[in-house]
This record gives structure tokens, sequence and C-alpha cells, in this order.
């Protein structure tokens, strides 16, 4: 299992002590919510903010942007040093276009899906997809409650991907904490967010050791 801790629920004053304890902890990504205000309630931090996170390790920086016309940010997202890209379905147009813009770039390529978007919207274009999240509260703010429903919505985009052929990986973000995540590695997923989880545990490291752990059970 891999774990992307959330530096949204990070301590913004420390940031840089935050991003040490993931530099050694066994973690392999770092998540990066970008909000702009428009497409979800509320405004996180933007490129500067990547930028420095990017130049403070050596993990894989995972950009998921709840913002509107995402795919004018490509070329952004990129100079900022991130290895993943992540658009919400819901925000592109022309996802394809989209998709291929991001890998075109160098960067790897992920779509997004809202609670009530179904699985279906990605059909014909999985195959493209290097990973899929799926988002298991509503996207804005982090410490909601995890929608239960999302695990049978794993387990449906699982047999998808396995279906289609496609490489994707399955990314849930929301809620995730030592109750849901042997849940949702059962069902299949391949990438857990945590934000509050992690960093309003006692230990943050050893909290995404325990993780981690998960899905080995």
């Amino acid at each position: 299992m891999i774990i992307a801790p959330s530096i949204l629920s990070a301590d913004f004053a420390s940031l840089g002590r935050d991003i040490e304890m993931i530099n050694g902890s066994e973690a392999e990504w770092i998540h990066c919510d970008v909000m702009d205000g428009v497409f979800v309630p509320n405004i996180s931090f933007g490129f500067p903010v990547i930028k420095s996170v990017a130049q403070m390790t050596e993990k894989v920086i995972d950009v998921h942007l709840m913002i509107v016309n995402p795919q004018n940010y490509v070329g952004a997202v990129r100079d900022c040093g991130a290895h993943i890209m992540n658009v919400h379905q819901e925000a592109c147009t022309h996802l394809h276009r989209t998709v291929q813009a991001i890998k075109n770039a160098g960067m790897k390529a992920a779509v997004t899906l809202n609670p009530a978007t179904p699985i279906v919207m990605l059909e014909d274009i999985i195959t493209d997809l290097d990973m899929v999240l799926l988002m298991s509260v509503n996207p804005g703010f982090g410490g909601q409650k995890f929608i239960d429903g999302i695990v049978d919505k794993t387990r449906r985009l699982r047999s998808m991907i396995a279906e289609s052929g496609s490489k994707a990986l399955i990314q849930i973000d929301g809620g995730v904490n030592l109750q849901t995540a042997p849940v949702l590695a059962e069902a299949g997923a391949d990438v857990l967010v945590a934000g509050s989880a992690v960093f309003g545990a006692p230990d943050p490291a050893a909290m995404i050791a325990r993780l981690r752990a998960c899905g080995r059970l």
C-alpha cells in the first residue's frame, strides 16, 4: 500500500519539519491539494508551496488540482517538480486532451471522481490513465467523515481496470484512517491519501507505517 500524506493537514508554520518527518517515514508520496475557492468551497495553497516541498524531498510529488480549467496549468505543475498531475473529470470539458497534455509534459496522468460521479465516466479513457482517484468525502475540506459507498465503488473500478487491461492505480482520498484503510485495501485500493489521520496522530511516522501495513493484512 502506498501512503500519500496530504500536506493540507500539515502545520504550515513548521512545514519544513513536517516534510522532514515524511522524508524519514515509510510514505512514498506527498499529496498536494490545490483549491481555488471556485471548483471547491475552499482555498488552500499554490505553486510556490509545491515547489518548496519538491525541493525538500525525494518523495513522489502528487498534485491534486481541485480547480476550474486545470488544463491551463500543466506547465506550471510540471515546473514545480510534480511527478503526478491529478485533475477532476468534472472540471475538464476535453478530458482526453488534458490527459495527453499531462503525459506530454512528462508527468503521470490521474483523474479524480467526486463521490456522486459514476465510474462509467472514465470507461472510454481508463486505458490512458496512470491513476484514478476516488474521493471518499466531498472535496474542499479535511477531516470529513468517510462515505461508505466508496468501498463498493472501489471494487467496481478495480473490475473495470482489470477488464480493460488498464494499468491504472486506484487512489482514495478522504476519511482514511486505521478503520477504513483495511477495508479499502481489500476492495482493491493501491494508494491512500491521509491527512488528519497522519498529522493529528501523536506519532505521525508511526501512523504512516500502520496505514501502510494495512495493505498486507
